[in-house]
């Protein structure tokens, strides 16, 4: 799903620029940026000698962590995080401080191992508790 061309009332225009945050040496990463960039979005990566630092300020907490850190549009997107989740966050706008994929399971963008597909949850977080904004697989799969 191509997310270019996507405003909330389906006006036209590009989505906003996703910052990404990574180490040099992290080639998952770089998977997910090409994740990114194929589903439509513009990316601008910076790779950083302390990513505990960039994730420390954007408050990120540790039990969310994962290998990469990215903005986009006032939110803050920690780890794996499928391109079709954050064009929704960014079209529904909900309170919250962002999403999050911990870990690096197995199947998500970037993380992709043939077709070995471990079953992991994109976290909505920031306001109280993280509660689950997407499954994969989805349910009923």
């Amino acid at each position: 799903m191509l997310v270019a061309g996507w405003l909330p009332g389906g006006a036209k225009a590009t989505p906003p620029a996703v910052t990404v945050y990574k180490t040099a040496s992290c080639g998952c990463c770089g998977a997910w940026v090409a994740h990114l960039r194929g589903a439509g979005f513009v990316t601008q990566v910076h790779d950083v000698a302390d990513l505990q630092a960039v994730k420390t300020r954007l408050g990120v907490p540790q039990s969310l962590g994962s290998c990469h850190t990215a903005t986009v549009g006032g939110y803050v997107i920690e780890g794996h995080v499928p391109a079709t989740d954050i064009a929704r966050l960014l079209e529904q706008r909900p309170a919250a401080k962002g999403l999050a994929v911990p870990g690096m399971p197995l199947g998500s963008p970037g993380m992709e191992h043939g077709d070995r597909q471990e079953p992991y949850r994109v976290l909505l977080w920031g306001t109280g508790a993280p509660r689950t904004f997407a499954e994969y697989p989805a349910a009923g799969r």
